[in-house]
């Protein structure tokens, strides 16, 4: 560097000092340029830009500053900034084989290390990592890592893998007892893992209490994963409402964290299941924010694609649902969930023959994870009726074939096809598979003895009656049906065992029969005998006390009663069945009109009729004299020249057919 160019590179470097004491890391970086172009491979400069890059979050400019300096920086300076940059950009695998290339590691790589272990989900060596660190350092981060500890602790307790008892760590932190929270929940102590909640949240509103700048929607978005914790633990215990509101508060918040906002939306896709499909949907979209695969763990982000999966079975998005479901299959091959959900499509398209078709390829193939596959083989086989069939499925389960639910199963399911000796063969391998002399294997002889005596086995139930007995000598009832089985079969053995039954005054039980008669709660009370005529003698005239006994009061007769005339033999009958019924008059009807032509009267019908009266000459009047009627008639108007009875307004018009047209039509 020449002397002239001297000056301004110190004045740029005094510029670099200030601003990075003040955190102005842009101004820094613009200095640490101009310096670099007077002095290109200035090692102090170039770490310098590096450090400016990663407070100002360009991680990927940063990293491709080391790489292209790698030779003017060497292996060792950089190799924290290195790992750091290439954590914060997700490469997990590139951070860890960095730091894993030096040999003697600081505790600021340490630090790293553990970081990088969490999110690779080594939970094991993370927490080893800690442990060294707490105790081998002292600075003001030992809060921070026993928070990072607890963490961990907790997470190993969740997925059930094997965390220490108790490390002894502090709960002074809203944090920490977050975790210790987080622990409890693990190991299944929701009430205690509750109240731990509700600590942190006091703490936490505690610790903000002094500073003025924070404000009250500040604090809830700070509780907000306490919260959805809570809500967490209140869906575990059945209180699916209660932990919907809370729920639903922490997606009001808009929280920033994009992991706790996928989980919470999860959670209430599973409390909705196949109702309120709409609020769902719109939750779904929570889930799939950028950012979210690497805020979880990868059994939390299964969890998350399978109810994706079966939402979009719930909604009838079938194709989505298969694909959601092999993605998931091709993710875990020996995984019995994704071929189940597939297997839940298929049912609901009724499509249960390939459905069962499905799930006998995967038991063939993964035989260890079958367990689950077969059971929902059998339930298929069962809604179709084929019960034969479904028991050979549940028989082939090695794990649970001899179990007392599965035998008490398999037992029903062959009495109803009347398949009585698969029954006892299925009762016999059980009784076998268990040790002789347990708890389980006496009652499963037991039950084995009454189902075969229920079905007329005798001769079959004699070993296990003979067994039973030989257990417990003082069983009477089973000694009885032990000689009620050998009377069938050996009358001499029913004979002899017949001697070690109790004698009937033994048996005889003690009881007071009148006070049991005569008890409250009797069902049956004899009725005392009769009082004998002497008994009821007169007592004294001062101490009669008389009963008058009540008159009945007749009955008040009917109006219009009369007691001497004879009453009707048919009054008991309905009106309409009597003799003497002709039916009700219709009020203000007129007389009915004559049925002849049009205008006659009913009375002139027999004048008018032609057959009664003597044959004569053709009545018609001559033309001029039709005033006068000719000799020899009746003198009656012909009923075409009498007046009409009514106006032509009045009478009622008689519609006429209309003539069919030529083309067919009215």
């Amino acid at each position: 560097m020449s002397s002239s160019a001297a000056g301004p590179v110190a004045a740029l470097w005094t510029e670099v000092n200030r601003c990075g004491q003040s955190g102005d890391f842009s101004r820094a970086l613009k200095a640490v340029n101009k310096i670099l172009y007077e002095v290109k491979d200035d090692v102090t400069a170039l770490h310098c830009k590096v450090v400016c890059l990663v407070q100002n979050g360009s991680f990927k400019e940063a990293l491709n500053v080391m790489n292209s300096y790698s030779k003017v920086l060497g292996s060792d300076l950089l190799v924290f900034e290195k790992a750091y940059c290439e954590y914060r950009l997700n490469r997990v695998e590139s951070a860890l084989k960095t730091i894993e290339a030096v040999s003697e590691q600081t505790d600021k790589l340490k630090e790293l290390y553990g970081q990088v272990l969490y999110r690779m989900e080594r939970y094991q060596e993370c927490q080893a990592v800690y442990t060294d660190l707490i105790r081998n350092s002292q600075d003001e981060y030992e809060e921070e890592r026993n928070t990072n500890l607890a963490a961990v602790v907790a997470t190993m307790s969740q997925w059930g893998e094997n965390c220490p008892e108790d490390l002894g760590l502090s709960e002074a932190t809203y944090e920490l007892c977050y975790n210790a929270a987080c622990s409890l929940i693990g190991q299944g102590q929701l009430s205690q893992a509750l109240d731990k909640l509700r600590r942190a949240e006091e703490l936490c509103r505690v610790s903000f209490a002094d500073d003025s700048d924070v404000t009250e929607e500040d604090i809830w978005s700070e509780l907000a994963i306490v919260h959805s914790q809570m809500a967490y633990i209140l869906q575990l215990q059945g209180r699916p409402e209660e932990a919907l509101q809370l729920y639903n508060q922490v997606i009001k918040l808009k929280p920033s964290d994009a992991g706790l906002l996928a989980v919470t939306a999860n959670n209430i896709i599973t409390i909705n299941k196949d109702q309120n499909v709409f609020d769902s949907k719109k939750k779904v979209k929570l889930t799939s924010t950028e950012g979210v695969e690497h805020k979880l763990a990868r059994r939390q982000l299964q969890a998350i694609e399978y109810n994706k999966a079966l939402l979009a079975m719930y909604t009838n998005q079938a194709d989505q649902c298969r694909k959601l479901a092999s993605s998931l299959q091709t993710q875990n091959p020996g995984e019995p969930r994704p071929v189940l959900v597939q297997v839940a499509q298929l049912c609901r398209e009724k499509q249960h023959g390939k459905a069962i078709e499905q799930l006998q390829q995967f038991s063939e193939q993964y035989p260890e994870s079958a367990a689950s596959i077969k059971l929902t083989m059998a339930q298929l086989y069962l809604t179709q009726g084929h019960v034969t069939k479904a028991c050979d499925i549940l028989r082939s389960i090695e794990d649970f074939k001899h179990k007392q639910g599965m035998v008490s199963a398999l037992v029903t399911m062959y009495s109803h096809e009347e398949d009585i000796d698969s029954a006892i063969e299925v009762l016999s391998q059980a009784i076998q598979h268990h040790q002789s002399g347990s708890p389980t294997h006496l009652a499963l002889v037991r039950e084995a003895a009454n189902f075969k005596l229920k079905y007329g086995r005798k001769r079959e139930a004699i070993s296990d009656l003979e067994q039973l007995w030989k257990q417990n000598p003082e069983d009477i009832r089973m000694l009885a049906q032990l000689i009620s089985a050998y009377s069938v079969v050996d009358t001499d053995r029913a004979k002899f065992l017949s001697k070690h039954l109790p004698s009937p005054d033994s048996m005889a039980l003690k009881v007071d029969v009148e006070e049991l008669e005569n008890s409250h709660g009797a069902t049956y009370i004899r009725k005392k005998a009769a009082k004998t005529p002497g008994e009821n003698l007169p007592k004294e005239p001062g101490n009669t006390d008389i009963k008058k006994k009540k008159k009945k009061k007749k009955g008040k007769p009917p109006k219009n009663f009369d007691p001497k005339a004879t009453p009707d033999p048919e009054r008991w009958l309905p009106m309409r069945e009597r003799s003497y019924y002709r039916g009700k008059k219709k009020k203000g009807k007129k007389e009915a009109v004559g049925k002849g032509t049009q205008g006659a009267t009913a009375g002139g019908s027999a004048e008018l009729d032609a057959s009664k009266t003597a044959s004569s000459p053709p009545t018609s009047p001559r033309p001029g004299s039709a005033s006068s009627p000719a000799p020899g008639s009746s003198g009656t108007v012909p009923p075409r020249q009498q007046k009409p009875a009514a106006s032509g307004a009045t009478r009622k018009k008689v519609p006429q057919k209309k003539k069919k047209s030529g083309k067919g039509g009215w």
